[in-house]
């Protein structure tokens, strides 16, 4: 029995003249995405092994979709691999998620800051980790059903933007660890949605309909304030408490509920606020110390300069400024940026009009090619 890793459906994986000797781990995250990356090393004849994440106790939820790595998605996984004859094993990552992962998220709602969950799990939870338990089984190679490639570029691996730019991930892949690019493949960054549903027919897999994710897997309706203050709670920390909305001179022009409800650039749901100048109001500055959320129009929102932190690069380091594409939420349009690296911090200077929020990753392309990025400050 390997530590750390639990056998919860095991057959021996079907071998052909094809195969290689060293089996290759699949994180399986219960959708068909990753079911599919399975299928087709099965079907070229590779030793396989799927692993699924235990990430945390989803007990009394009521959602039965729209969320990965929950019971119902183990459950789906070991569906899987019963179908294509290889063997499961679950790994239980819980504690490790809920402090890199779910404690920091709530922390960092708590400093008036948006957490992004889905990149914090790449970088702490879902390679290292999980390549660490892979070679435990043998294996030199972790495949995952990320929408993002890696591809070699004369001695050098890059990470690249699938070809779907609908479902494209590699924003959410900029602070993966660079250092293991070579154990890692992303086998669907080659296709679209619509194939991938395909191939999941043809091959007979269980979820081949199942809808994909969508909300943040340990929430478990939705409600991103409501689980911070109940977590918050459950640790004894301090709750922000109702406050003055005001505009940037003081003036007090409503009341909001908690900053740790609030984006920067968040429009809807700040109440009905009126400017001087009329036109919607903005969340523009969120000041934590003095309880306060600050508004103000749209002209008022963007952050043409700001700096980043835990900077990570794909390329070779920048010595000075880099002229590149700057991307700042997930789907968000990359906008012309100079980018001022000093070390694992960097200031960003933007060319265009962009909300850049406290908190989220700013990731540099070149084209289809990520270069780096980092965490807002």
């Amino acid at each position: 029995m390997l530590t750390g890793l639990q056998a919860a459906y095991t057959k021996p994986a079907q071998m052909t003249q094809s195969s290689t000797d060293a089996p290759i781990v699949v994180g399986l995250s219960g959708g068909v995405d990753s079911a599919v990356a399975a299928a087709l090393l099965v079907e070229q004849g590779h030793h396989v092994i799927g692993i699924t994440m235990r990430l945390y106790d989803a007990q009394g939820t009521t959602a039965a979709s729209g969320r990965c790595c929950g019971p119902r998605d183990i459950t789906d996984a070991r569906k899987v691999c019963d179908v294509l004859d290889i063997p499961f094993y679950v790994v239980d990552f819980a504690d490790e998620f809920q402090e890199a992962v779910v404690d920091d998220f709530v922390d960092t709602y708590l400093r008036g800051h948006t957490p992004n969950p889905c990149i914090r799990c790449n970088q702490s939870i879902k390679f290292t980790p999980l390549l660490r338990r892979a070679r435990q089984l043998g294996a030199e190679t972790l495949v995952t059903g990320h929408y993002a490639r890696i591809e070699t570029e004369g001695e050098r691996l890059l990470l690249r933007r699938g070809v779907d730019r609908q479902k494209d991930q590699s924003y959410f892949l900029f602070s993966m660890p660079t250092s293991e690019l070579a154990s890692i493949r992303f086998p669907l960054g080659l296709y679209d949605k619509d194939q991938t549903r395909k191939m999941a027919e043809r091959f007979g897999l269980p979820n081949a309909t199942k809808k994909d994710s969508q909300e943040i897997c340990f929430v478990p309706d939705g409600d991103y304030a409501g689980f911070v203050e109940k977590a918050a709670t459950k640790r004894g920390l301090s709750l922000p408490i109702a406050g003055d909305i005001v505009t940037e001179d003081g003036t007090v022009v409503g009341r909001h509920k908690g900053v740790h409800r609030y984006t920067i650039g968040q429009r809807r749901g700040i109440g009905d606020v009126k400017l001087a100048g009329g036109g919607p109001a903005y969340v523009t500055r969120l000041d934590v110390a003095g309880n306060r959320l600050i508004v103000g129009s749209a002209g008022e929102a963007p952050a043409p300069r700001f700096t980043i932190e835990g900077v990570r690069w794909f390329i070779e380091e920048p010595g000075g400024e880099l002229e590149t594409m700057v991307q700042l939420r997930h789907r968000g349009t990359p906008v012309a940026a100079t980018v001022f690296a000093t070390g694992d911090t960097a200031t960003v200077q933007l060319r265009d009009d962009a909300i850049a929020a406290p908190g989220q990753a700013a990731v540099f392309y070149d084209g289809d090619t990520v270069q780096g990025g980092g965490w807002i400050r």
